[in-house]
């Protein structure tokens, strides 16, 4: 079959999803949670066949992995989206004109949504999901390091879809070589808008190379801005978790920024990092710091590429700045407006930072660990966009819809 043909069984899929009660959305969703528990051991088995083509030292090993606990928390994921109403339908606004004309703004799918994404098999799901949901169909590009473990899960949802005798098509996964991402790029008159899901470059080549309209998801440069009047306790906890929770998603820390007043307990806020043997690029300053104080295997003389890369990985970069001015400064040059965060006491300095920094999101004393979909209560997220047309940030279900007017009249013509 042509990937045309893919994509016109995708694009006369789109317009059954409309026949679907809530009710059965919300039952169908509830049902794949069901299955993806039952087919544990099938998941994790074809999950395995990808893992064991790549490096376990590659940072995407991590994100490719399914566990036990990791497929848990994708079922609950889908219990949560069950549960929550689409937003689809609703009305954004509504006015009657002088002339009679009763004028209604109403929420709609976008439509056909392609995806192309990389070693993130959990993506299939949230995407299917999400898209479920608010009556799109989802057309998935996966990356071929996770091949094995998205054909298994498209099997699970395409067999929970014909049991209640749903078109297949309203999710389809595309084969995993570039020829299909070019296709997909391409394909003007079947989808809708494409969202990428990956590393910069992916998103840099969607955006450059795509002749449908784009949504950006980007990539996560990560910055923690520690104040003279940061609390240490709490500062040490909040480091400690947005660089280490999990090294290889978009919202960990990439790099710490030190107030020149604070620069002495640097070696005390960075100490619990050394038993994940995090290593540090620290800046002049900072390495007289922790030269003596932190591993000498894990501290190295930062340079100018130390700053404004995302590691993914267990390594951070720190700067010293003389004063808030400066941390903003840094921010704006290297940011990708992913997620940024000040630790103040300070309530002006809290207020400015939160007003000036250019971000999806923005922090005040909490870790950038909670940039994602359902910790915001989305219930799961299509990816995060950077961009700031049409959405920003954490993307659920009201981020998948646009809208129509409705317009009722009684015989009203125009002059």
């Amino acid at each position: 079959m042509s990937l045309n043909s893919v994509f016109e069984g995708a694009r006369s899929a789109a317009r059954s999803l409309g026949l679907i009660t809530a009710e059965k959305v919300s039952s169908v969703l509830n049902e794949l949670a069901h299955e993806l528990l039952v087919n544990q051991e099938f998941m994790i088995t074809e999950n395995q066949k990808d893992l064991g083509r790549m490096n376990v030292d590659d940072p995407k090993y991590d994100r490719l992995k399914l566990s036990a606990s990791r497929l848990e928390d994708i079922a609950s994921d889908l219990r949560s989206v069950s549960q929550l109403n689409s937003p689809v339908g609703g009305v954004l606004s509504e006015r009657e004109l002088p002339n009679g004309l009763q004028l209604k703004r109403v929420r709609v799918p976008l439509g056909v949504v392609g995806v192309i994404y990389e070693a993130r098999p959990n993506v299939t799901i949230d995407v299917f999901s999400l898209c479920f949901k608010t009556g799109n169909v989802a057309v998935l590009k996966g990356g071929s390091d996770a091949s094995f473990s998205n054909e298994a899960l498209i099997s699970i949802i395409h067999g929970v879809l014909e049991a209640n005798n749903i078109d297949k098509n309203v999710v389809v996964l595309l084969p995993p070589d570039r020829s299909a991402t070019e296709a997909l790029l391409n394909a003007v008159n079947y989808i809708d808008v494409i969202i990428p899901r990956g590393s910069q470059h992916l998103i840099t080549y969607v955006r450059d190379n795509a002749k449908v309209p784009v949504i950006e998801t980007g990539a996560g440069i990560v910055h923690t801005f520690v104040d003279a009047s940061a609390d240490l306790e709490k500062s040490k906890a909040i480091i400690l978790n947005a660089k280490t929770r999990r090294v290889s998603v978009c919202n960990s820390l990439d790099c710490l920024l030190v107030h020149k007043q604070t620069i002495n307990n640097l070696a005390f806020l960075v100490e619990d990092l050394r038993s994940s043997n995090v290593v540090i690029y620290a800046d002049e300053e900072a390495f007289k710091q922790l030269k003596g104080n932190y591993p000498d295997h894990l501290l190295l003389p930062a340079s100018d590429e130390h700053f404004g890369i995302e590691f993914l990985d267990y390594k951070l970069a720190i700067k010293t700045v003389s004063d808030l001015g400066e941390a903003l400064d840094h921010i704006a040059t290297y940011s990708s407006k992913h997620s940024e965060a000040i630790l103040s006491e300070d309530e002006a300095n809290i207020d400015a930072f939160l007003t000036q920094v250019d971000a999806a999101a923005v922090y005040a004393n909490a870790s950038t660990g909670f940039t994602d979909g359902g910790q915001f209560g989305l219930g799961a997220e299509i990816g995060i966009s950077t961009q700031k047309l049409h959405a920003r940030g954490p993307m659920g279900l009201e981020e998948l819809t646009s809208y129509k007017w409705i317009v009722k009249g009684n015989g009203q013509v125009r002059a």
